[in-house]
């Protein structure tokens, strides 16, 4: 079913798989500044011993331990890889991580833009894992507003910035709240393409705060969340989020379900639409939203298509949750992903 919806989208807009290839191909001729919040996310891999007699405490054998640049830090990560030029702007604390993340960096050609917060720790979420069990997560992390010299700081290199879109990341850890955002958002130049998502496991943020952006792609959850409503289909809840944001175009991502896509551009025959996911095994679904809102926003400076970028978007996420761990999705593993879907569309044809 999900392949046949597939099929018909593309065929009523005229898209075929060279299309999303070539796509890809256009993605290095593009500039995009990511402002938000970096996380470090630690895997601690364990063995389970046994438990204790005395207590209900789990007893655990240390394997070993990865740290990997989570949050908006991989977002820039993933549009790296796409091939496109990036701009970073974050928040670090004056710690080891924070020497990690920048070393990570180095190693990439991601411009870094950081303000380092003496008052802060780098934010890091170190969950331990026993064979395939998440076990247990540990948060290290300071989520008060960002200062208003921060705010002023971020401000100006958005002012005098010549990206060609401006993707604001916000896990609200301390960069993005009500007053940030409406200041920020005014330093963005007119004619930038805005991009916006609020990524939230443990916490609630509230993409309405993001107004008048080009592409929004938040999950269903934290729409729901934010516009207080339990009840609505994810059709209304698009319509919902449209009056409250005032968004052009938006991905709602529905988790396995795939994404629901609405669009107000006019001449457009498929204002409305669905995909389902492309995910072939899951092995670790983090992530999958970063890749996601990286490949999208590129697919819509290339294209102009919601279409277009959903499905790439759509296919980027299906990588990402192929993997274990947070790692940037390179467009290399797109492209297997498009030829074996493909496959699959000429099998059952």
């Amino acid at each position: 079913v999900g392949l046949e919806k597939l099929i018909m989208l593309m065929h009523k807009e005229k898209i075929n798989f060279d299309t999303l290839r070539n796509t890809l191909k256009d993605f290095e001729n593009f500039k995009v500044h990511v402002l938000g919040d970096t996380i470090v996310d630690t895997y601690t891999r364990t063995t389970l011993i046994g438990g204790q007699t005395k207590t209900p405490t789990f007893s655990l054998h240390f394997n070993s331990k990865e740290d990997y640049v989570g949050g908006a830090g991989i977002v820039a990560q993933h549009l790296n890889s796409a091939g496109a030029k990036v701009i970073f702007s974050t928040v670090l604390g004056n710690d080891n991580l924070n020497k990690f993340v920048t070393n990570k960096f180095k190693k990439t050609n991601i411009k870094t833009n950081i303000f380092v917060d003496q008052t802060r720790p780098t934010t890091n979420k170190n969950v331990f894992v026993a064979s395939d069990y998440r076990l247990l997560k540990v948060d290290t992390l300071d989520n008060r507003p960002i200062s208003n010299e921060i705010i002023d700081f971020f401000s100006k290199s958005l002012k005098k910035d010549k990206s060609n879109a401006i993707v604001f990341s916000d896990f609200r850890h301390g960069i993005f709240n009500q007053i940030s955002t409406n200041k920020l958002t005014k330093a963005i130049p007119k004619k930038t393409f805005k991009v916006a998502d609020s990524q939230v496991a443990s916490r609630w943020g509230n993409i309405t705060d993001f107004k008048g952006f080009d592409l929004i792609t938040p999950n269903e959850r934290e729409s729901r969340f934010a516009l207080a409503n339990q009840d609505a289909t994810v059709g209304q809840l698009s319509q919902l989020l449209k009056d409250n944001s005032n968004y052009k175009n938006l991905i709602l991502k529905l988790g396995s379900k795939g994404v629901f896509c609405n669009t107000y551009k006019r001449k457009s025959l498929n204002q409305y639409f669905s995909l389902d996911s492309f995910v072939s095994t899951v092995v670790d679904p983090v992530g999958a939203g970063d890749a996601l809102l990286a490949y999208s926003t590129l697919a819509m400076l290339s294209s102009k298509s919601l279409i277009i970028s959903s499905i790439l978007g759509s296919i980027a996420a299906a990588c990402e949750c192929e993997y274990d761990g947070n790692i940037p999705v390179k467009t290399s593993h797109v492209l297997l992903k498009i030829n074996e879907i493909e496959k699959k569309v000429n099998y059952s044809t």
